[in-house]
């Protein structure tokens, strides 16, 4: 392999400019990435304790146009926002995780939906859910916002702001 990048220049600066413009690439990739998670203020909800999150998601959601109750502290029943619309009112199960939420959110946010008699139920985080949470949702309409989702969310409210 040496004798052959050594042999043919033209071989051996082509394979330098490719990885060398692949490597800049990638550096220029990461920062817009982190540069879309400060300006989304993502990192500052994953240091936001459980009631802030659920409070933070309270003033997202009022600037999406919805009416937002917060639940209380305990005794839920599993839902942690109250929305509500002229059409409809959706009840919202709150996560900030560092890990893959599971089915339980799933499950607690299900469970809660006759106690509320809400029309449709959410499951929020800043994180991801896993395939089993996945599955679990859409066999009971459950929508599922994920951190992906809500940076989006965020960063609309950003611009209107």
């Amino acid at each position: 392999m040496w004798a052959m990048l050594t042999a043919e220049p033209l071989l051996s600066i082509g394979l330098a400019v490719l990885f060398g413009g692949l490597f800049i690439f990638a550096l220029i990739v990461n920062f817009l990435r982190e540069q879309k998670l400060r300006k989304s203020g993502i990192l500052d909800v994953d240091t936001m304790s459980g009631r802030m999150f659920e409070e933070y998601l309270q003033t997202l959601l009022r600037t999406k146009g919805y009416q937002v109750q917060l639940t209380p502290a305990t005794g839920d029943y599993g839902a942690d926002l109250v929305l509500t619309t002229k059409e409809k009112r959706i009840i919202v199960q709150a996560k900030r995780y560092k890990k893959n939420v599971g089915v339980k959110a799933v499950q607690e946010i299900a469970s809660a939906k006759s106690h509320y008699r809400a029309d449709e139920c959410w499951v929020m985080t800043n994180s991801f859910f896993t395939e089993q949470a996945k599955k679990l949702a859409n066999s009971n309409q459950v929508k599922l916002i994920d951190r992906k989702e809500l940076m989006g969310w965020m960063l609309e409210m950003k611009k209107g702001a």
